[in-house]
């Protein structure tokens, strides 16, 4: 294929007049400028201009090959000319799916911030509880909370926070039961909830003091992939129930669930985002994903001073 900068070498020849003028323009040596426009008339086999000493001038081919190598000029600079608008404020659609209950309780308002911060980008944002195909289903962004250890892809996976969980329940539901501080194995009596697919056996991992852990089975009465709901059926005292930390905080607060297991927690899970490539990242995807780990980062030392206090 003929080397498309041999064109826009031609373009400043017809247009400067000459060879000197058009080598001063593009600093480069004169007799290196002749000898291109020399091989691109060699490989189309035709004139494209008459040199001599004392006189240039093109041809009439050279005159109207001059008007579409001007177009092409024209239009390379407009593609450039979109690149740098894009580089210089972020714009355009970005494609994320995320959980319905990360959406509900924490991504929903960080991304409707982003957006009043720059009105030029669109969102596509998918509600869904499965793992998405982020290649051949076109996201630019998946959001994915996940337990450790993470499962090997070829996706560039970046890291935004911890989803600590706490097992709760309402405290009518509690003092209903027992009259005496919670232990593990008391859970196995409680009706309890659980989130996710219905199928397959049902069991809280959980992380106690001074390296204790213990794994309880339990027969949940309610499964179900919402989060809100789950949360209501706990709020109703229907069961003992594990959540992320961000889905009970304001209950746990205002006393309407309880911590029953204070000093045992389940392990904390990994929220991150998940994207096909580092490389020719859109600036409107990098730029909603930086902003998205600075808002988990500012819970985070939130989240901390509370513990702290």
């Amino acid at each position: 294929m003929q080397d498309l900068n041999d064109f826009r070498f031609f373009v400043d020849v017809v247009e400067q007049n000459g060879f000197a003028a058009a080598a001063r323009k593009l600093g480069m040596p004169r007799s290196r400028l002749s000898r291109r426009i020399g091989m691109l008339e060699e490989s189309l086999g035709v004139r494209l201009v008459q040199r001599s000493t004392r006189q240039f001038t093109v041809t009439e081919i050279g005159q109207e090959f001059y008007r579409y190598c001007l177009a092409m000029v024209v239009e390379a600079e407009a593609a450039q000319e979109v690149i740098e608008r894009m580089r210089a404020e972020p714009r355009g659609t970005v494609r994320i799916s995320c959980p319905s209950s990360v959406i509900y309780f924490q991504i929903g308002t960080m991304v409707a911030r982003f957006m009043a911060k720059h009105p030029q980008v669109h969102v596509h944002l998918e509600s869904t509880n499965r793992r998405v195909d982020v290649i051949r289903e076109g996201f630019d962004i998946a959001i994915r909370v996940r337990f450790p250890p993470l499962d090997d892809s070829d996706l560039v996976v970046r890291k935004l926070a911890e989803s600590t969980q706490r097992l709760v329940a309402s405290p009518d539901l509690v003092e209903g039961c027992f009259s005496r501080p919670i232990v593990p194995a008391d859970l196995t009596v409680m009706p309890s909830l659980a989130w996710g697919p219905s199928s397959g056996g049902h069991e809280w991992r959980l992380d106690g003091p001074q390296g204790a852990t213990a794994i309880v089975p339990h027969d949940p009465r309610l499964v179900t992939e919402d989060m809100v709901a789950l949360r209501q059926a706990a709020l109703s005292g229907i069961g003992v129930g594990q959540f992320p930390t961000m889905v009970v905080q304001d209950d746990l607060s205002a006393g309407r669930l309880i911590d029953i297991l204070p000093h045992w927690a389940p392990r904390a899970g990994i929220i991150h985002a998940v994207f096909p490539s580092r490389r020719g990242l859109l600036p409107s995807v990098r730029a909603l994903m930086d902003y998205l780990a600075a808002e988990y980062a500012a819970l985070s030392r939130a989240e901390q001073q509370i513990q702290d206090r």
